[in-house]
């Protein structure tokens, strides 16, 4: 009876020539297109299920819970899987699926902590399969699209510090640290830098690498949230790397306002995150945003880039320079994608099958919605006004772009 109607449903796809053959767990192999490049493997009776409303996220959860395999190219596989969720109808976008009751919760320092350490307490050698050797973990800046990773990480790097003009002896905060490249770069070139993470995992490995360097008198890197730093203290530069995702709409009022009392007069600071490119803040759709909230980021929150610019403006800032990077992130993401796939055994390895095929279809699937414009990623360059120090920066952008 089951294996009748999933012949069924299948063949009733068969109209959209989806390069697709799949499998039923007797074995029958039924092909949708002439020219199949993706081959589904249903296991059991959940993958049948699932399988029956393909939306991306009951894709992917049949995918990682093990109730089908999928053979086939990386790339091939999220175009067949998009091209699924389709016949499930309505838009690229759907309103939040968190209840009430979780959004007031959501964004605790005790839920935010366990969120980071979820996505980045996995292992660092991990990491290391598909990360540039500095271990940036953001959006790359290329220069050209043929730029290599590490050529594009660090273009991305010396842009940021460009775009604040940092100068030696400038105290930097860099909130959000990650695996410390930036905060390292600020202080190879003459910065005093304190970085702060939630994840033990990134603050052993900066704190070995700044170490290495002999950066340790210069780079100070803490397990902290951003919420307790003291505002005692004062930086004449900050930046956040994909951090502002993290902080959820409710919280970005009292991130900026404490960004602004931790900034001297005249201070700049660089915001650097993912943004929705639906002006209301609906989530990607079709289930592509219910799959990362349950899978690989709990509880993160887009902000469209004007609720974002609205709350920094609010909190005393002056915004000086917007700039988008979703084309570069579609290519970060697509090298990191190529990069997991080069190195499966090894991923499983390190951090297991279930681990490695969330990561898998996560990063493919970014970089599919990233160059489809599900998602934006926008730096945002600020200024903190007062005193006798107003706005720092030159007339023209001319500054940013100088060798």
């Amino acid at each position: 009876m089951l294996e009748s109607q999933l012949e069924k449903w299948i063949l009733s796809h068969a109209e959209r020539k989806l390069p697709l053959a799949v499998v039923l767990p007797s074995g029958q192999r039924i092909e949708l297109g002439s020219d199949v490049r993706v081959v589904i493997h249903i296991k059991d009776l959940t993958g049948a299920r699932l399988l029956f409303t393909p939306t991306l996220a009951n894709l992917g959860t049949a995918y990682v819970e093990g109730h089908i395999d999928i053979d086939g190219e990386i790339d091939d596989l999220i175009s067949v899987a998009v091209g699924l969720a389709q016949s499930t109808g309505g838009d690229n976008f759907t309103e939040p699926g968190m209840g009430l009751m979780a959004r007031l919760l959501s964004h605790s320092k005790k839920r935010d902590r366990e969120s980071i350490e979820y996505h980045y307490d996995v292992s660092n050698q991990f990491y290391q399969l598909f990360l540039d050797r500095a271990m940036v973990y953001s959006c790359g800046y290329f220069k050209d699209p043929c730029d290599s990773l590490e050529v594009a990480q660090q273009q991305k790097l010396d842009h940021i510090l460009t775009k604040l003009m940092l100068k030696p002896g400038d105290r930097v905060l860099d909130v959000g640290s990650g695996w410390g490249a930036l905060a390292i770069r600020a202080a190879e070139r003459g910065a005093k830098v304190v970085g702060i993470t939630l994840s033990q995992n990134q603050l052993d490995y900066s704190r070995e690498r700044i170490a290495a360097l002999g950066l340790s008198n210069s780079c100070e890197i803490r397990l902290e949230d951003y919420r307790d730093l003291s505002v005692g203290e004062s930086f004449d530069k900050i930046v956040s790397v994909g951090m502002f995702e993290h902080v959820g709409h409710k919280n970005l009022p009292s991130y900026f306002e404490k960004m602004h009392a931790l900034l001297v007069d005249g201070g700049a600071m660089l915001m650097h995150g993912i943004t929705a490119t639906d002006p209301t803040r609906r989530v990607v759709g079709r289930g592509g945003g219910d799959f990362i909230d349950r899978y690989v980021f709990p509880d993160g929150e887009l902000p469209h880039v004007t609720f974002a610019m609205r709350a920094i403006a609010e909190a005393g800032f002056e915004v000086v320079d917007v700039e988008s990077l979703r084309r570069h992130y579609a290519l970060t993401l697509n090298h990191w994608a190529h990069r997991l796939e080069a190195h499966a055994e090894a991923a499983r390895e390190s951090a297991g099958d279930k681990r490695y095929r969330i990561w898998r279809v996560y990063l493919a699937g970014c970089a599919y919605g990233f160059a489809h414009n599900w998602m934006n990623i926008n730096q945002m360059l600020c200024c903190k006004l007062g005193g006798p120090q107003m706005n720092p920066f030159p007339m023209t952008r001319d500054w940013m772009y100088r060798a």
